[in-house]
């Protein structure tokens, strides 16, 4: 015979219930946390490890200490893709914040067929950066290129005068940066727009009231109501300016010579064509300093010109 008092649900104690919680939670993150230990933090202990060894993927594992790090100072295949990776940096950054803040403001107007240019300048976004190569190859093909036939056709100029764009050293990093600068322009439009829903009307009403103009409007109210997304934008394009590999592989390979070899493309040329294994560890570990550094400052410098209200 059941009784009334068997029928009574055992009672779940606050502490009980809270460890049931946690350990749900726990469960849920566990696959996400298994596979970043499998695929991010072991081989990022292990390419420290590397780092300071003489490893070239076959033989055992030879302590060198930090002679792969003092070779980077001695080498100047690395001073140079260092330079170039700088140079590629400070160019595409600006570049891009600007291209996308000015088609941010353009299109955030009631302007007719906004829609559709949206989509126009968000498209190539949606495009892998090796398919942007491959046409950017075809785009500056320096012969039958549709780019150097145009400019053949307006200067009347013989096609030995024209740009070697991607298969010159004085243009080449400069071409790869306006195929980058293209393709992510309207990336970082979008996040602008974001931005600029987000500052308030009454702003520019008042602005308006006041009797000031665009550019007055523009310096007082929009560029510091949209620090904070100049802030983001401007970290997540440096920390990708020095991780450009897919461009650089597709049309240039490092050339000519060593006109476009960034720091990425020097690991991996280092490391899976030379098989120097453990100092492209350190090359790694190097340009993570880089980026560790350039966050930390930038981070640091919000404080001064970033707008938390």
């Amino acid at each position: 015979m059941i009784t009334g008092a068997d029928r009574i649900p055992r009672r779940i104690t606050p502490s009980r219930l809270q460890y049931r919680e946690a350990l749900a939670g726990y469960l849920y993150i566990l696959p996400n946390f298994v596979g970043f230990l499998i695929f991010t933090g072991i081989p990022v202990i292990a390419g420290l490890v590397i780092s300071f060894t003489s490893f070239n993927g076959v033989n055992t594992l030879k302590f060198v200490g930090l002679d792969n790090y003092l070779k980077l100072f001695r080498d100047t295949n690395f001073k140079t893709a260092l330079v170039n990776n700088l140079w590629y940096a400070f160019s595409v950054v600006p570049l891009t914040l600007a291209i996308s803040l000015l088609l941010a403001l353009a299109l955030n107007r009631r302007i007719a067929l906004a829609g559709f240019f949206k989509t126009i300048f968000f498209f190539p976004t949606l495009t892998s950066m090796v398919a942007v190569g491959c046409v950017a190859l075809l785009l500056f093909e320096p012969n039958k290129g549709p780019i150097n036939q145009l400019l053949k056709a307006v200067t009347g100029l013989p096609a030995e005068s024209l740009p070697k764009w991607f298969f010159s050293s004085k243009t080449a990093l400069g071409t790869v940066v306006a195929t980058v600068v293209w393709k992510q322009a309207g990336y970082y439009m979008v996040m602008f727009m974001g931005g600029l829903k987000n500052i308030p009307s009454h702003l520019y009403e008042a602005a308006k009231v006041d009797g000031a103009g665009p550019v007055r409007t523009f310096f007082s109210i929009t560029w510091p109501m949209l620090s904070p997304t100049t802030f983001m934008v401007t970290i997540l394009l440096f920390i990708a300016s020095f991780q450009t590999f897919d461009i650089i592989n597709v049309t240039t390979e490092g050339g000519p010579g060593r006109a476009t070899s960034v720091l990425v493309f020097r690991i991996y040329r280092e490391a899976f064509r030379d098989w120097k294994m453990g100092y492209a560890s350190a090359i790694a570990y190097f340009l993570f300093l880089i980026i560790l550094v350039v966050t930390l400052v930038q981070w640091h410098g919000q404080r001064n010109w970033v707008n938390d209200d």
